[in-house]
């Protein structure tokens, strides 16, 4: 007898089981003499090793196709079980949208929806440290996100780290109530509403309290090797020239990094300048180093978010003009 444990972390167990475990009595009708079990995210397969070995294959393809895809009919589970004779058509798990991340809470489809957000994807497909830079909205941060989370389900890395600079608006942690965390938290809070979309909640509590999803702010990056991780240094535009030197020379041999910002939301004090333009500006040639510009027909906001940019883009260019003017009448 074979024994062999699958595991179905990477997929919603309803989509797998289906309503009233309808789908899972057809795997088993499917394989009568294997012993088939469920618990949790795990299935228990027990028989002859061929019979254990044909059941492993059509079920990996199941949750390939669940990983892409996210809902699977029962027509399509069945088909891809294959028939009687045991062939699987494996043309029907071949996705032909490949802008799918992956899928989040109750099945949701986290995908990258514009032109840029599809090429920082691919970037990060092919770079171990990726500069995503542009305005607000345009899901720079959440798109980073999903990848890390996708990374954490495939196993290419042991963890994720996302880690900001605590600084904002002006404002002085010194000033708000409550512990360093009750301080610190409220800066962090688009990292959790990404991750609160595409974990569920019992297991996004397991990892962050076992560590194997960590949010902390850029200080406490501070001598540390980052590796094996996929970490994410989110609002890099408030970082200073040393904070991004020292971010990106944590880096380890089997992490990889995404830095993102946005130039036009610069919080640091006057007398402080912002180290991401020059870091992606003397980092710009080197190889596995991608650097993506975002822009506002990537907002995916409310669509008048993508207006309010323009405006201020535009009151922007016409205050540069008149200093240039006013310069120039200077000069005279």
């Amino acid at each position: 007898m074979t024994e062999q444990i699958i595991n179905l972390e990477t997929v919603n167990p309803i989509e797998f089981f289906g309503v009233n475990n309808n789908k899972f009595d057809i795997l088993k009708k499917k394989f009568p003499l294997l012993k088939i079990l469920s618990r949790g995210s795990l299935i228990k397969l027990t028989g002859k090793a061929e019979d254990v070995m044909m059941a492993n294959e059509k079920i990996g393809l199941i949750i390939q196709y669940l990983e892409r895809n996210g809902h699977l009919s029962e027509n399509y589970f069945s088909k891809i079980l294959g028939d009687d004779d045991g062939i699987i058509d494996e043309k029907i798990v071949e996705d032909p949208n490949n802008d799918i991340i992956v899928f989040g809470q109750n099945g949701k489809i986290i995908k990258a929806k514009t032109r840029n957000q599809k090429l920082l994807v691919s970037a990060a497909d092919k770079n171990d440290i990726i500069f995503a830079v542009g305005p607000a909205g345009t899901g720079k941060t959440y798109t980073a996100v999903a990848l890390a989370v996708r990374a954490l389900k495939n196993k290419s890395v042991k963890k994720i780290i996302l880690t900001r600079p605590a600084v904002e608006a002006g404002e002085s942690l010194g000033f708000l109530p409550g512990d360093l965390k009750e301080k610190i938290d409220p800066y962090l809070r688009p990292l959790y509403d990404a991750l609160d979309d595409m974990i569920p909640p019992d297991k996004l509590n397991y990892y962050m309290t076992n560590r194997v999803i960590e949010i902390a702010p850029l200080a406490y990056m501070r001598g540390r090797t980052l590796d094996n991780a996929f970490i994410i240094l989110d609002e890099a535009q408030n970082t200073t020239e040393l904070q991004i030197k020292m971010f990106l020379t944590r880096i380890g041999p089997s992490a990889k990094a995404i830095i993102t910002g946005d130039m036009t939301q610069i919080d640091l004090p006057k007398n402080q300048t912002s180290g991401l333009g020059k870091a992606i500006h003397i980092l710009r040639h080197i190889s596995g180093i991608s650097h993506i510009e975002l822009d506002g027909e990537d907002v995916v906001r409310h669509r008048l978010v993508k207006e309010i940019i323009k405006a201020y883009h535009k009151a922007s260019e016409e205050t540069d003009k008149k200093k240039e003017v006013h310069h120039e009448d200077k000069k005279k």
